[in-house]
């Protein structure tokens, strides 16, 4: 338990050091709530809380300091929200255990920049890029990687690229980044020191506070970065302090909905009510009889969704099975069909999902591999289906042909790429 509405003790030596000699952290640490717990690791973060347990004390001085340091960075950079926001992008496939590696590898890397201690042995973001995703770390990973996009990579399967069947790659005895990344931790003693919290965005308060959180951020960087020491000389250096960006699967709902509205138009098989009622009025009243108004239906009875997947290798199979699932579920909500084209240079099959079962149809289903692309064969295939909107996963890379008319097309990248001739762009990297 914490002994509630009681500044730590245990931590006072750390922030009069952070206050002194580290404008940005010193002013971000005036924000966070500082308690004693009387166990647990020896700091952890819960919300806008750092807990600070028996083991703190125990540390070297300049250790304390940069663990200190550490869970400021968790709170002012939202850690927590951000962490619940992806477990409810994500559902049951998300992993908390692994989101919070990230955030330490990132934190820890930024401080070791910064010339801060750290107890050891610290995991950090070149051992992640390195041991577990096979990367180069290069100079500029900070600027790089933030959380989420760290995240993302490390919970891929190992073989990203469909291989035979199904949007699961063929993976061998090598361990996934996943993996790699727990054995890490594990080697390096980790323990989870960050808890999730209510997404920012799911109430007008935590919207309040993220907005709040982003100017203290960049008051206190200015602060450091003018006084010449800290880590507001790096500040500018941060991925994680880019303005959050919407996940795609967010901007997929918001277009798909608003192309799957129902359409109007007249029929002339029968009246408009209020031509009725009028008419009938008018008919007991002796007075003229209203024109004859038709009655409006809808342009289409079941709307239809055409996704059409980029088979020649550019889609992998972790992306393909979120978007589908995404997809899935906005057919669900909207009672929309979905038929899933699969092409490179020309049009190799097209299937429509059942809901209840659409993982095992994916499954089964026999994927092309290599080959060029051209993107007109889908896109007249979704015409004839008479869908609502097109969705095309895919590179960009290929000839469009004429834009297909009444058919509002999504483009979703998952590389960067010129604008396209038409259509509406969905970045499936954010």
């Amino acid at each position: 338990m914490t002994a509630p509405g009681q500044h730590s003790a245990r931590a006072r030596p750390a922030l009069v050091h952070l206050a002194a000699e580290d404008p940005a952290l010193g002013a971000l640490a005036l924000w966070c709530a500082h308690r004693d717990a009387e166990g647990g690791p020896p700091a952890r973060t819960t919300g806008i809380t750092i807990h600070y347990g028996p083991g703190f004390a125990d540390l070297p001085a300049h250790e304390q300091v940069g663990l200190a340091a550490h869970h400021i960075l968790h709170v002012a950079l939202r850690h927590g929200p951000r962490m619940g926001a992806m477990a409810q992008r994500l559902g049951q496939g998300f992993d908390p255990a692994l989101y919070t590696i990230a955030a330490d590898a990132l934190l820890n890397e930024t401080l070791l920049a910064a010339h801060y201690a750290l107890p050891r042995p610290a995991l950090t973001l070149t051992d992640l890029l390195t041991q577990a995703l096979g990367l180069p770390p290069g100079p500029d990973a900070l600027t790089t990687w933030d959380v989420d996009r760290l995240y993302l990579q490390l919970a891929a399967p190992a073989d990203g690229k469909r291989k035979g069947k199904g949007p699961k790659g063929q993976g061998g005895d090598s361990p996934t980044p996943s993996e790699a990344a727990h054995a890490m931790a594990a080697r390096a003693g980790f323990a989870p020191d960050l808890s999730p919290a209510t997404p920012d965005a799911d109430s007008p308060e935590g919207a309040d506070q993220a907005a709040q959180w982003r100017q203290h951020l960049t008051r206190a960087m200015e602060a450091g970065r003018l006084a010449g020491r800290g880590i507001g000389l790096i500040g500018h250096r941060l991925a994680d302090l880019a303005p959050p960006r919407t996940p795609w699967e967010h901007v997929l709902r918001r277009l798909l909905t608003r192309a799957l509205l129902p359409g109007r138009s007249q029929t002339h098989r029968r009246p408009a009510r209020d031509w009725i009622a009028a008419e009938a009025l008018a008919r007991s009243t002796g007075a003229p009889t209203p024109g004859f108004r038709p009655a409006t239906r809808r342009t289409t009875d079941v709307p239809r969704i055409a996704l059409a997947i980029d088979a020649s290798g550019s889609v992998d199979g972790a992306l393909l099975h979120r978007f589908l699932s995404e997809t899935t579920g906005i057919a669900r909500r909207v009672a929309a069909e979905i038929h899933l084209i699969a092409f490179d240079d020309a049009l190799r099959w097209q299937i429509r999902l059942d809901p209840a079962r659409w993982q095992t149809q994916i499954a089964g289903a026999d994927w092309p591999r290599g080959g060029g692309t051209d993107f007109a064969p889908p896109l007249a295939a979704a015409q004839a289906l008479h869908a609502s909107v097109a969705v095309v996963l895919t590179d960009l890379e290929g000839p469009f042909g004429p834009p297909p008319r009444g058919l509002p097309v999504i483009w979703g990248l998952t590389t960067p790429a010129p604008a396209p001739p038409f259509g509406q762009i969905l970045p499936l990297t954010h």
